[in-house]
């Protein structure tokens, strides 16, 4: 699987595109906190999330607290963002919007 690290200007670009996901300081990570109505929605969602991350072979950093799922993206064996950084981003965007 090809884990080229974007550059700045490429992470940035693929950021602009995305809805409310951050750019961690160090500019190596994206985080984004979804909430949900009830703990079964948030775990619905990543219980979807988790299937197509591992379609997909790359795995997010998560945490859930009853209806909030707190998401930390990034490629650890590029040391930084990689599109498949953004194509899972774009995919939990998806699965919140169905449940929102």
């Amino acid at each position: 699987m090809d884990y080229e690290k974007l550059d700045a200007a490429a992470a940035e670009r693929e950021l602009a595109s995305l809805d409310g996901w951050e750019l961690k300081p160090e500019g190596d990570a994206i985080f984004k906190s979804f909430k949900f109505k009830t703990f079964i929605e948030a775990f619905g969602f990543m219980t979807e999330c988790a299937m197509r991350a591992e379609k997909l072979n790359h795995h997010p950093e998560w945490f859930n607290s009853y209806s909030r799922v707190d998401v930390l993206l990034t490629t650890h064996a590029a040391k930084g963002l990689t599109q498949h950084d953004f194509k899972l981003a774009r995919a939990m965007d998806k699965a919140y919007l169905r449940r929102n």
